[in-house]
């Protein structure tokens, strides 16, 4: 495995960690380091001597020190030695500590497929009438609320859109909090959600009305669209209940959803703070289908505990994804990965920005109540606008603005020639997340 201090230090929880953990990226604290196909393992001298070790096909990291931010510093410090002195970490037999932490994770693994199969066996068993009558009253009282929560909504909209967006950036945030709490009480906090983000737009921009219209327009076709969600076409009715705030086990996402196993190309990975929690976006492509994906991990606040699955940008790992059932399937969860994973060299693309927008438009064409899309484009250049605005101009000489505040970086290693740019679209700019040039990708 090969590894980057830029893909490392994306793991760490906070900066803090991310500064504690170059600390310990050095030989001297370390001691009985060693590394095998399956994991990597070392002993810290700190305040203790801690045993450090990391299953390398998930990134799982363990440690006895009593830090409760996960990787700890000490994690860290073991992956960067691997990623900036491999040398340190010597080909052995792992230790009897390590081998008995690998065979209780692969025990572990055998008692929940074993549960699993138990929960099947059990529920094959229950009295089929019984267990679909409880359902069917659990999921009618529900419908019933959320049916009197949407229509309550419709006719918030309506009033709005009546009596003109003109004021609205005097109303205080009670004016929006209240609707989207009515909404979470009638069991749709999805449609909530989308209420608090309106919130955000009075005021934020010269064109805010045109886009706030335009998000209560996409509002209004989601409530519209669930009052007629049994005349949808089946894949369409399923974005529509997940959006109003139904939501998948993992079991059922690998029950009903599409399953495409590929050479998965980890191109970028961006994390937004929130109040609450954190979400972490990573997005993958497929080596040879081509295929987007976007996993989605949460992460809640103030505690930072880790994502429940580590994934490092600029990666690429085989391994098997099932997606969310949708009209275009883009929400995806890895159900199986094989080996480790490997770095990654290139970013495929497509020439122009027009060829990628024309993706974005049948992506939305079927589902549109997407928000956010991958583009990858193959030889763009990084230009510097004026002191606050930049944009990214491909071959053609079409342009897209970027936001963000790393395009000096980005800048500096394309040394301003083209490059091969893996960026967010959100409709307006575009967001950086991974640069190639000459054989690397380094992510931003």
């Amino acid at each position: 495995m090969e590894l980057t201090v830029e893909q490392v230090l994306a793991l760490a929880p906070d900066a803090a960690a991310a500064k504690a953990g170059k600390q310990h990226g050095v030989p001297k604290p370390w001691q009985g380091l060693g590394r095998s196909a399956e994991a990597l393992w070392g002993q810290c001298q700190g305040s203790a001597l801690y045993q450090v070790k990391i299953e390398l096909a998930t990134l799982t990291c363990a440690c006895t020190c009593p830090s409760h931010k996960l990787p700890c510093k000490h994690s860290l410090g073991l992956l960067l030695l691997l990623a900036g002195t491999p040398a340190a970490l010597p080909e052995a037999e792992p230790p009897e500590w390590v081998q008995a932490w690998l065979s209780k994770r692969v025990a572990a693994a055998g008692q929940r497929q074993t549960r699993a199969v138990e929960q099947a066996e059990k529920a094959a068993h229950a009295d089929p009438v019984e267990q679909a009558k409880q359902q069917a009253k659990r999921a009618d009282k529900r419908m019933t609320q959320v049916q009197a929560g949407i229509a309550s909504c419709d006719l918030w909209l309506n009033d709005l859109v009546r009596n003109g967006l003109a004021g609205l950036e005097q109303q205080p945030a009670s004016f929006w909090e209240n609707q989207a709490a009515r909404l979470v009480d009638a069991q749709a906090p999805g449609v909530a959600l989308r209420v608090r983000a309106l919130a955000e737009l009075p005021g934020s921009g010269p064109d805010w009305p045109e886009r706030l219209l335009g998000e209560l327009g996409r509002l209004a076709l989601l409530t519209h669209a669930f009052a007629r969600l049994e005349a949808l076409d089946p894949a369409l009715r399923e974005d529509v209940r997940q959006l109003i705030g139904w939501t998948l086990t993992q079991d059922e996402v690998a029950a009903r959803g599409e399953h495409l196993a590929d050479d998965w190309l980890l191109v970028g990975q961006w994390v937004e703070e929130e109040d609450r929690f954190r979400t972490q976006r990573n997005w993958l492509v497929g080596a040879r289908s081509g295929r987007h994906a976007l996993i989605l991990q949460y992460s809640p606040r103030p505690i930072l505990p880790p994502f429940p699955e580590p994934l490092l940008p600029a990666t690429q790992q085989a391994g098997e994804l099932a997606y969310w059932p949708s009209a275009y399937p883009l929400r995806a969860r890895f159900v199986a990965r094989q080996g480790t994973p490997d770095r990654l060299t290139r970013l495929p693309g497509v020439a122009t920005f027009a060829d990628a927008l024309a993706g974005v438009a049948g992506a939305v064409a079927r589902q549109p109540w997407l928000d956010r899309f991958l583009i990858v484009v193959n030889g763009a250049t990084i230009l510097r606008a004026n002191a606050t605005h930049w944009r990214a101009q491909d071959r053609a000489g079409s342009g897209l603005p970027l936001t963000g505040d790393n395009h000096w970086r980005l800048l500096a290693l394309g040394g301003g020639a083209p490059v091969d740019l893996a960026a967010e679209w959100d409709g307006l700019a575009l967001r950086p997340l991974a640069v190639g040039v000459e054989g690397a990708v380094h992510p931003l």
